[in-house]
Parts: structure tokens; sequence; C-alpha cells
């Protein structure tokens, strides 16, 4: 059996630049892996089938079951194989699961059907896949643009420690489409947000919660009173920053240090919030 871990990832800035010819949104970011993950087991076999330790994890739904198909249709094999998908990332939460499952998809499947694919392949692939894809296929810290396809590694962002919070909302496909729907043009930026970050990174700086930015928290602070009242409470319990997690509706605050994330979870898990303690993956 072949185990392969899909993380979930932040990011930590999110601009867009405006609409393309093509429909899509032109975007600039800086995303980071983080080591909540699932972890993807394949075993070769006949036939290929999935299961899951999320009971509302549905195949069909899942890019996991698109990734299978588009790698048989691309290179023509025919191997059937066991997927047991272990899920910890929540999900529709705006942390990546799907898209990280996905990759672990390619990855996976890659080596075990021995289909020999450059990365430069498997990257294809994954742009046909889905925005976010390409991403996983390098983890670690990355810069993002053009629809999120284009992903240029950074230097590795060390010891971070957030915490994340999931709020009781109900989740639903297609939100990121309408997070998109509802932004006005005054919310484009140029990507300086995203440029600074850069150059911080770059200079092997420290991160600064002031200068994390993400385009979609007022439109989603503003059309949901549950997410806007649930970051109040995670201010209130000593969060000195909040911010959206994608298109949410999860949540996450970067902490001074792992022992003020950890107190700053307690408090939080002790109100009964979902709520989750992570650091930084630089792979």
């Amino acid at each position: 059996m072949l185990t392969i871990e899909a993380p979930a990832k932040l990011n930590l800035t999110l601009e867009v630049l405006g609409k393309r010819p093509d429909g899509y949104h032109e975007i600039r970011s800086v995303v980071q892996t983080i080591d909540l993950c699932d972890r993807l087991h394949f075993q070769a076999g006949n036939r290929t089938e999935y299961k899951s330790s999320m009971l509302e994890w549905v195949a069909e739904d899942s890019l996991v079951s698109k990734a299978v198909t588009l790698l048989k249709d691309a290179t023509g094999c025919t191997s059937g194989v066991s997927i047991e998908v272990e899920k910890h990332i929540p999900l529709l939460s705006g942390l990546g699961g799907d898209s990280s499952d996905a990759a672990a998809v390619l990855v996976g499947l890659n080596r075990l059907w021995e289909l020999d694919l450059s990365q430069e392949r498997l990257l294809g692939l994954a742009a046909e896949l889905g925005s976010d894809v390409a991403l996983f296929l390098h983890g670690g810290t990355a810069l993002i643009e053009g629809r999120g396809e284009v992903v240029t590694p950074l230097l590795p962002l060390s010891g971070a420690w957030f915490v994340l919070v999931l709020p009781g909302v109900p989740r639903q496909p297609g939100k990121t489409g309408r997070a998109y729907a509802g932004l006005k043009e005054s919310d484009y930026t140029g990507g300086q947000y995203t440029g600074a970050m850069v150059e911080i990174l770059k200079g092997g700086g420290r991160l600064e919660p002031s200068i994390l930015f993400n385009v979609f928290e007022r439109t989603v602070f503003e059309g949901s009173q549950a997410i806007a009242e649930c970051r109040q409470q995670v201010i209130n319990a000593g969060a000195g920053n909040i911010h959206l997690a994608g298109s949410g509706p999860a949540l996450f605050t970067l902490a001074r240090d792992k022992e003020t994330a950890k107190r700053l979870y307690e408090r939080l898990s002790q109100q009964g919030m979902e709520t989750y303690l992570v650091k930084t993956t630089n792979d």
C-alpha cells in the first residue's frame, strides 16, 4: 500500500487584480501549506473504487475521482486502484483539501502505476483539474498567479504557528464562485500586498500579521453575520489578527509563537469552537 499526505493551505495574501478575457479572475497570492493533512492510501487492484473515513465525502463530487479519470484518459492506463481518503481537512472550508487530495492522486498513481510522468506533465494535468491543484505539487511556501495555476516556489516560511477556527455555518459547493461574484471593482488591488510579502520572505524577514490580506473578507463578513460573529469571538479570546482562509468559511490567526498559539487554541476549544492548532510545512 502506498500512502501520500495531502496538506491544507492558507492564503497569506489573496489579491484579485481584475477580470480576465477568459472569464476567470487574475489573482496574486502567497500560499503556505500547513501540517493539517488528509492521507490517501493507494492499493493496486483490478477495478477502481473509493472509500473515506468522512461520511460526508462523496467520490463523485470530489476532484479525487476526476483526477483518476483524467490520468487514465491522458495515459491510456487501464489499471485499477482502491483509494482510501483519510479526511482530516474540513470539507468546503477554504483550506484547499479537495485540490490537495487531487494532487496526491496524481503523485500517488504516477508511482503506483509506474507511469513515469514528468513534473511538468503532472503540472499540466493539475491545471486541467482546478486552479489550486498545481500548488500542491510544490507544497511549502509559494507565489501563485494567473488564475492560480502559475506557481513560483519561495524561500520557506519556517516555524510559523496558526490557529484555525471553523464557524458553525453550512458549507455549500460554489462558494468560491459566489465570493468572486460579490467583488466590486474597488476590491481589486495591484498586487502590492503580495509583492511586499514576497520581498519579506526573500529577505528572510519575520512575517507580521499586518501584511496579511484577503480580498474576500469584505464580502464574506458583510454577507454572513455568523462568520462575522465568530471572527469577533476569536478576537475577544485574545487573537491580535484574524483572517479568512481562501473563500472561507474557515478563519485563521497568525500567532507570535507556539505557546501563544497553544493558549489561544485551548481557550477557543474550551468555548466549544471547532479549532485546529497548526504550523507551516516546507515540502
